[in-house]
């Protein structure tokens, strides 16, 4: 079986999590589930970062030691994923041992290659981003609080290795995408890379990875973060699972963490001589008012509320059609109870109902017998091509093919009209039903990644466990159930 090995970034645990952690790790289950359905082994990463300033300062702030608000906070996260229905195949925390002896592994060889140097250095540093910045980034005004900072450290030779990504990402060998963030990554590999500090005085941070060859320091964040990439899957540790998981597919991100990933990251590997990841996917932003979703402006809207109003299903699947993978997607309630009227609770669940009373109250609740297999639906169906556009990870694509599809089985049941064909015709009515029927179960297979629960409901309405793509596959004869309302429309 092909192994599809895709992450998500490991989220900051400074705070409590929001629907950007939210939406990144929906994507990444949606991606991973729909990996499975196409017959490959997908192996799905996510975890905490735990390290740096800011998770001192917020124990700090709480009166914690950093270890304790690591985990008191990491339950926030887990148990989230848990009610979003989130199946990853590994969670990491950067606190683990089996990540924290593989960085210092990292940086000892790394060290050895003469890539690691001291030197002292003075810069503008960026509080929030926990880097020195250059004077370009610190006039844009981005970077918030920033500080002058003189002090000895150690630096990754990150310069070395530029025209070498330069060449990588042009040829796509490292595939950056969408378009516009390769070509942002190449535009700020046109100036001259500096190298990186990797370290931190303990007289500065002390909540840290020390480093292997220095006590007085600990590694800094980023350094110590990316490497979770290769450390959950045994680099330097158990060989036969890393040669087979790396490279991965795809790290999946956000734009707002794309130097650190599409950069430093892939430098780093080049130093330690490794292949670099197949993919880079940058993802938008959710805006509300045409603003970023932040703390700072008090309007995150959390995807806690989200569930509890509206379930699970219909949050997934909001955020995983309304958003065009690469772009920036506005977020409102009203624009949520439209698409969830719209597609759900008129186009599918309507749809369900109708099929199902049929089938209950004119063939004694069992699927009908087709007299083929051939109809329009199933020519409509083999209009969905689920391999390329998942090749493309264009998500939106598949749910908009798949709800086209749906909308088809609606204008199919309004041509044959098979509540009037049934009294004339029963054998040509059922015919009729089957194929509804069976392009419900497909459309249900369909949409399962983006909606587990609801999906088996359907299935489970049509008195089936099958979940093959191939048209043809729902039994005759087998027994359907009635039930309330799939998507009750939101008022």
């Amino acid at each position: 079986m092909q192994k599809y090995y895709l992450t998500t970034p490991i989220y900051y645990v400074n705070d409590k999590p929001h629907i950007g952690h939210a939406y990144t790790t929906i994507l990444a289950d949606t991606l991973a589930r729909y990996r499975a359905l196409l017959g490959e082994d997908p192996i799905f990463l996510t975890g905490l970062d735990e390290h740096g300033l800011k998770v001192q300062q917020a124990a700090e702030k709480n009166g914690k030691s950093p270890k304790d608000h690591c985990d008191d906070m990491a339950p926030a996260f887990i148990n989230l994923w848990e009610k979003l229905n989130i199946q990853y195949s590994d969670f990491i925390r950067t606190t683990e041992e089996r990540h924290t002896t593989i960085v210092q592994k990292i940086l000892d060889e790394v060290y050895q290659n003469g890539d690691i140097y001291i030197d002292e250095y003075e810069g503008w540093y960026s509080v929030s981003e926990e880097r020195f910045i250059t004077d370009k980034e610190l006039d844009s005004g981005k970077f918030g609080q920033v500080k002058k900072i003189k002090e000895k450290n150690y630096f990754f030779k990150m310069s070395k290795y530029q025209t070498k990504l330069i060449e990588k990402i042009e040829t796509d060998e490292l595939l950056i995408q969408p378009l516009s963030r390769k070509n942002e990554v190449l535009g700020f590999l046109r100036n001259k890379l500096s190298d990186l500090c990797i370290s931190r005085p303990k007289s500065r941070l002390e909540w840290g990875i020390e480093l292997p060859f220095d006590k007085e320091y600990v590694t800094y964040v980023w350094f110590d973060a990316l490497i979770n990439y290769v450390s959950a899957i045994g680099a330097f540790n158990d060989t036969e699972n890393f040669e087979r998981l790396w490279p991965a597919d795809v790290h999946l991100i956000g734009k707002d963490i794309l130097t650190t990933h599409s950069v430093y990251w892939p430098t780093m590997l080049l130093s330690l001589n490794m292949p670099l990841p197949k993919q880079i996917f940058a993802h938008g932003w959710w805006l509300t008012d045409n603003e970023k979703m932040s703390k700072s402006l008090g309007n995150v809207v959390s995807p806690l509320l989200l569930i509890d109003d509206f379930g699970v299903d219909a949050v997934r699947y909001y955020l995983m059609s309304e958003m065009v993978l690469g772009m920036d997607a506005t977020f409102s309630s009203e624009s949520f109870e439209k698409k969830y009227n719209s597609d759900l609770a008129n186009d599918f669940g309507n749809l369900v109902s109708r099929v199902s009373t049929l089938i209950n109250n004119n063939f004694d609740s069992k699927i009908p017998i087709p007299s083929t297999m051939e109809s329009d639906l199933a020519n409509n169906y083999k209009k969905i091509n689920l391999k390329d556009s998942l090749d493309n990870l264009a998500i939106d694509k598949v749910i908009n093919d798949t709800m086209t599809f749906i909308r088809s089985i609606n204008v199919f049941m309004e041509k044959n009209e098979p509540w009037k064909l049934v009294k004339e015709d029963k054998k040509k009515a059922g015919h009729i039903l089957f194929h509804c029927a069976e392009a419900l179960r497909l459309s249900a297979i369909l949409l399962s990644p983006v909606m587990p629960s609801k999906s088996n409901d359907i299935l489970k309405i049509l008195g089936t466990k099958e979940k093959s793509l191939a048209w043809g596959q729902l039994k005759p004869s087998s027994s359907i159930t009635l039930s309330k309302p799939i998507f009750p429309r939101i008022n």
